[in-house]
């Protein structure tokens, strides 16, 4: 019978495996669930938190840390870590739709600048709608706007990424948070597709008749660029140096 099959408590072989990251999860599956763990504890977290938050062993979570600070994907401040500088390069060149986030630049400023609403464009991604482009409003810090945070489909921007090929603006009136009111408008492609909701977000109270025409306006505009086309934006000379 072959023993070897089988390693025995307190060997090195059998630590080894105890300590595998992820407790048999392949490396990359143990560093993407460490940068989803960062990414959802907040600006920093420390080794322990992050091996907690992901079910990574602490000590393997400090190996697959030490070596993602080693390639620029998360950056350490003493005994914290936070996402680096390469993550947040290569993350900027996610693209869900063609031109979709350089059209989407000025409608989302322009109107936030016009309600002064928190305004957010998000795409379709599984079960969830992932903001792609935001402007903080009047809402900051009770609810905080930001590129990557992903939020239920209950909602009115999730109702507008899922409505009706037609559909006109989508209302939440404190449905889904007390005190938040929202209004949502389907962003269409070059086909008529669906490819974004662009939602902006105000105080209870509002007026949200003028609200879901301005961000109906803002969607339409947006929609209008897309089919127009997005000029592609340059490759910088030194990304492209081997």
């Amino acid at each position: 019978m072959d023993h070897g099959t089988s390693p025995r408590p307190g060997t090195a072989r059998a630590t080894a495996e105890q300590d595998r990251p992820g407790r048999g999860r392949g490396v990359l599956e143990g560093a993407f669930a460490l940068l989803d763990a960062l990414h959802r504890c907040g600006d920093e977290a420390g080794v322990t938190e992050l091996a907690l938050a992901c079910g990574v062993p602490k000590g393997s979570a400090h190996r697959l840390l030490d070596q993602l600070v080693a390639v620029g994907a998360v950056e350490r401040r003493g005994s914290r870590y936070r996402v680096g500088p390469q993550l947040y390069r290569l993350g900027q060149a996610w693209e869900p739709h063609p031109g979709l986030r350089l059209a989407a630049r000025l409608p989302v400023q322009r109107l936030r600048a016009a309600t002064g609403a928190s305004v957010v464009l998000a795409v379709l991604s599984e079960d969830r709608a992932i903001v792609v482009s935001s402007a903080p409003g009047e809402l900051e810090p009770l609810v905080p706007v930001r590129n990557g945070t992903a939020f239920r489909l209950d909602t009115a921007a999730g109702h507008a990424l899922r409505g009706p090929l037609r559909g006109g603006p989508v209302l939440d009136r404190e449905d889904v948070m007390d005190g938040v009111c929202c209004a949502a408008f389907p962003v269409r492609g070059r086909d008529g597709r669906t490819v974004a909701a662009l939602a902006a977000m105000v105080p209870a109270g509002r007026r949200l008749d003028a609200l879901a025409e301005a961000v109906a306006d803002a969607g339409a505009a947006l929609g209008r660029a897309l089919a127009r086309g997005v000029p592609h934006r340059a490759v910088p000379p030194a990304a492209l140096a081997p």
